[in-house]
């Protein structure tokens, strides 16, 4: 009894009262009145820009809200109310993009092992050995999030899922109070999804108090108490899961369709592509990172107007793959990729120039100062950044291209001050500014909400039926655009199925 109790007084509890926020002069969170108490299981939804992020990292203690508002924000911890959340900020873990986003940008490539390690002792990076009896302890939560495999492995060459599953682990690792998760199944296969829904459910036997955040329906598991649904900063629910109408709020935005997608297909870039004409081709192709070989044997073949599902579990080499396509990384010297335009004498530059590409990693890339005009002009000149400012005729493309996205609002802001599925807009404009002949497009829709991830879909059916040629990487079937034509399936770092999607002419 007297262990359940100390243990109880571990568990953290947080008020707030009457919570604003602003953000680059903009009103992020407005009026927020929330309890959390241990015990309560809350799913948080929102639109992109809600504030669903801002608002977990005030209950983190990583922002404070606006000073001139009288506000109540305060946390209970070891019984005691405090208003100041310094003594307790590591009994609170927080799991969203950015503390994933910091081992890319720092090179932290420890092994998987000592990331989730560095969870028992609440460090940034591996500072002292673990003992005999928080090894074990961390093996005991590797095996729960089946990581085991992955122990050994550095932390960048994981596939993004991956990286998430094992910062989860490290947050498990360090015995939280509180447990913050930000679109925690973002990026992860339907193995893997299930395997942290199956945790999520099996947190429902503790006391320990999590919040998780997400866009769609299948990532809230049934072990969620309560539901907070934002909208543009404002709370227009907050209470038990059973009352949350979930089911009326997650419906589908308007149904696109191919025949619709071919109107305007031409009018946002006149593109130059032709079908049928050869982007890019590989041959017996290999690829190896941290000397470990990720594709192995690749025979494939990407024309003009055809648009590629690449499909395969995490860690199959798909993200490996795209990057290797834009020409991050090279094919094993016994064998060879052709892309279009590139020959002796001719720079990879020449093929980056016409070639689109989103990626998770583009978000981590950007410094969170740049101006949003700023990062959608580095898409003319395949760079992270400016090397000397933009031109008025790049600045103009930019917000030709910013409108193309739906986010013309956002031309004057900074990278920084925007939510998740602003920013992945933001990157898609990057892409387009360059008026792509292929487009490479890597998880380029998870974490959009249903209508941001309408709109950006309804764009690449436009474009491929324009003539683009698209190859896009992706878990999820609603992320499937319309004009789908052909499907590679990675399995281990192989091709074991290239197949066409369209139906055979008799």
């Amino acid at each position: 009894m007297r262990a359940a109790k100390a243990a109880s007084s571990r568990l953290v509890e947080v008020e707030l009262q009457h919570v604003s926020l602003k953000r680059g002069g903009r009103s992020v969170l407005r009026d927020i009145a929330w309890h959390v108490r241990p015990g309560e299981r809350w799913v948080v939804v929102g639109p992109n820009g809600a504030g669903k992020t801002q608002l977990l990292k005030i209950l983190a203690g990583a922002v404070w809200p606006d000073p001139d508002v009288r506000h109540v924000l305060r946390w209970r911890w070891r019984r005691q109310w405090r208003r100041v959340p310094q003594e307790l900020l590591q009994e609170i873990a927080y799991l969203g993009p950015e503390r994933q986003d910091q081992y890319e940008r720092r090179g932290w490539n420890h092994s998987v092992r000592d990331v989730v390690g560095t969870g028992v002792h609440r460090s940034d990076i591996p500072l002292q050995r673990l003992s005999r009896h928080q090894s074990l302890f961390v093996a005991k939560i590797l095996r729960q999030l089946r990581l085991t495999s992955l122990a050994a492995r550095g932390f960048l060459m994981l596939s993004y899922g991956e990286r998430r599953r094992v910062l989860l682990a490290r947050a498990l690792a360090a015995r939280p109070g509180l447990l913050l998760m930000d679109e925690l199944l973002t990026g992860l296969d339907t193995s893997q999804r299930r395997a942290l829904l199956n945790w999520l459910e099996s947190s429902a036997a503790s006391q320990l108090p999590w919040v998780l955040s997400a866009h769609r329906k299948p990532d809230i598991p049934a072990a969620a108490t309560h539901v907070l649904m934002l909208d543009a900063g404002r709370i227009r629910y907050c209470g038990s899961s059973a009352g949350a109408a979930l089911a009326a709020y997650f419906k589908q935005a308007p149904a696109r369709s191919a025949a619709a997608a071919r109107t305007g297909g031409q009018a946002a870039y006149g593109t130059e592509a032709k079908r049928r004409r050869m982007w890019f081709r590989f041959r017996d192709a290999s690829i190896h990172l941290d000397y470990r070989r990720i594709i192995r044997g690749l025979d494939w073949q990407v024309n003009a107007g055809e648009c590629w599902i690449i499909r395969g579990a995490n860690g199959s080499g798909k993200s490996t793959l795209l990057r290797t396509i834009y020409g991050d990384h090279a094919v094993a010297s016994d064998g060879w990729i052709e892309r279009r335009g590139v020959g002796p004498g001719i720079p990879l530059d020449y093929f980056k120039s016409r070639c689109g590409f989103v990626a998770p990693h583009l978000q981590t890339d950007f410094a969170r100062d740049a101006p949003v005009l700023d990062v959608v002009v580095s898409g003319l000149h395949s760079s992270i950044g400016l090397n000397e400012p933009s031109s008025s005729r790049e600045r103009a493309r930019a917000r030709k291209a910013l409108g193309a996205v739906g986010a013309a609002a956002h031309a004057e802001r900074v990278f920084g001050e925007l939510s998740y599925g602003e920013a992945r807009r933001i990157i898609f404009a990057r892409a387009l500014v360059c008026r792509p002949g292929l487009l490479l497009l890597d998880e380029a829709f998870a974490g959009l909400d249903v209508r941001t991830r309408h709109d950006l879909l309804s764009l690449v059916d436009r474009l491929s039926v324009a003539g683009v040629a698209v190859v896009l990487a992706t878990h999820q079937r609603e992320e499937l655009p319309r004009t789908a034509s052909h499907e590679l399936l990675l399995r281990g770092g192989q091709a074991i199925r290239l197949r066409s999607l369209l139906p055979k002419h008799t």
